[in-house]
């Protein structure tokens, strides 16, 4: 009894302090009227809108018919707990959000994130300084000429992942697609950020894959539920023991990268043609390799005493996390679509048949530029399924957003997929028109109306890079196959847990062209 006792004295302890805490944080009575002005669902004290959020593919689907039942302003409001969201739902709102240069840090949510990608330059929650500096030191990567040489890493990754499609072909039952494609784009990742082979493809039970979705949708659930976010809580519950456990994963196998090409590093600064390399302003190739990778870039940095171990390790995490996953989410739901929409499909065969012709060779940087309808394709798929289906900034000071007041301490939520679902600018936004995303169709958008990587002062780095990958997998797959969908719009099940995937997969049929 007394064991109980102290155990019941403990627990009301908790909650006590859990309920000052809350209190504490509250907005005063004056902010929180203004802020009920913004269109959104009733709330209820102390969980706000916590408690009638979902989970995976049904969250997901919850958000949209949340936004449009509420978001005829471009804007609504919700709480989770203590803490205000307004989410952006038109390209106004969302340009308020992501153009300023006072609303720049990324939301307290993404401290959830932190544990397993620090303050890595992609998933934006450097600030400051630090930002700046990451951003200049890395921007080289991305340079022209450097991607123009990953393009052999793209062409000899494709073409295993075609080798391996070619082996579903024909089959009457179907099979999903995704692992093939996030495969590939693992390795294109390992070998053009690393410099590293990993030959994931002849290993479709990634570990280190499946640590990814499963640590996502943890960090998703916790993000959701305010009673989960502190940490010594939630390190006591299974799914912080789990979250602790992926991360070990996750980590290990970053550590193991970064061990190996530090000491191949070490040895190539040892060597006497090459001792001075470390002085110099940019980092030289090392291993015999063709090409630098972006470790080398951060090894080079780490060597003239601008980055630390923990600082490599952040970004190498962030690289290797947005480097694949987004990408090949990109690429699977185009797959999608353009076996859905057979006319599309028969378009872009046309355009690459006059560009291949008949030819197997591999696919060049003129080819590339040639993919016109192809691009269109990509671009038209990321406005119904961007990978990154929300962003979220801290509101750093007072601001009005189209006409509403939201205050300093608030997060701005910029919902991706419900903005580019907008009819003022996508007539019939639920129909997969390519055609949309040609120049002439283009002129005169509002440049915040389509934002599949970010917008503004903090868009992705790695766009570029990303739009050649997504072309080079695509054209592969489509030289050498018909695709035929065997899924309906209506049967796929979106989960925006951070990347927006298939919760049911992609499903697909291939016959040999």
């Amino acid at each position: 009894m007394a064991v109980t006792g102290i155990l019941l004295t403990c627990l009301a302890a908790l909650l006590i302090y859990l309920a000052v805490r809350l209190y504490s944080k509250y907005p005063s009575s004056k902010v929180r009227a203004l802020v009920e002005k913004i269109p959104g669902p009733p709330a209820r004290p102390i969980v706000g809108h916590a408690h009638i959020f979902k989970r995976g593919a049904e969250f997901y689907e919850q958000l949209h018919t949340l936004c449009k039942e509420y978001g005829h302003k471009g804007i609504i409001r919700a709480w989770l707990g203590y803490h205000c969201l307004v989410v952006a739902t038109n390209a106004n709102a969302a340009e308020v959000l992501l153009k300023s240069s006072t609303h720049m840090t990324k939301s307290f949510l993404y401290d959830f994130i932190r544990p397993w990608l620090g303050t890595g330059l992609l998933m934006l929650i450097s600030t400051g300084s630090k930002w700046h500096a990451r951003r200049k030191m890395i921007t080289p990567t991305f340079h022209f000429k450097i991607l123009e040489d990953f393009l052999e890493v793209f062409n000899e990754q494709s073409t295993v992942m075609t080798k391996h499609l070619e082996k579903m072909a024909g089959k009457s039952k179907g099979f999903d697609v995704i692992p093939f494609v996030t495969l590939c784009a693992l390795d294109i990742i390992c070998d053009t950020a690393m410099g590293r082979h990993v030959n994931a493809q002849a290993h479709s039970d990634s570990e280190y894959v499946q640590a990814i979705y499963r640590i996502s949708d943890l960090i998703m659930e916790r993000i959701r539920r305010p009673w989960l976010w502190p940490d010594g809580i939630y390190r006591l519950l299974p799914a912080g023991k789990e979250h602790e456990r992926l991360l070990t994963v996750l980590h290990s196998f970053t550590n193991e990268v970064i061990r190996e090409r530090t000491a191949e590093w070490e040895r190539h600064l040892a060597s006497d043609s090459d001792k001075d390399s470390a002085t110099t302003d940019k980092p030289s190739l090392i291993g015999g390799r063709k090409r630098l990778a972006f470790l080398d870039m951060l090894l080079h940095a780490s060597a003239k005493h601008q980055l630390t171990v923990e600082d490599i390790r952040e970004e190498v995490d962030t690289f290797m996390f947005e480097g694949h996953d987004t990408t090949s989410a990109a690429i699977s739901w185009a797959i999608h679509l353009i076996g859905a929409n057979p006319e599309v499909q028969k378009k872009v065969h046309d355009e690459l048949d006059q560009i291949f012709g008949q030819s197997d060779r591999l696919v060049t940087m003129d080819d590339i530029k040639q993919m016109k309808y192809l691009e269109c394709v990509v671009k038209e798929s990321l406005r119904l399924f961007p990978s990154v289906p929300m962003m979220a900034r801290e509101i750093a000071e007072d601001c009005t957003i189209n006409g509403f007041f939201v205050p300093k301490g608030s997060t701005g939520v910029i919902q991706t997929s419900v903005i580019h679902r907008d009819p003022d600018y996508f007539p019939e936004p639920e129909a997969f028109k390519p055609e949309r995303f040609t120049n002439e169709n283009s002129v005169g958008r509002h440049p915040f109306c389509y934002i599949p990587f970010s917008a503004g002062l903090r868009n992705c780095i790695g766009q570029k890079f990303a739009m050649i990958e997504e072309k080079v997998l695509l054209s592969s797959i489509l030289r050498h196959f018909q695709i035929a969908s065997l899924q309906k719009r209506g049967d796929l099940m979106p989960s925006g847990e951070i990347i927006l995937r298939s919760q049911n997969g992609i499903n697909i049929k291939l016959e040999k062209r």
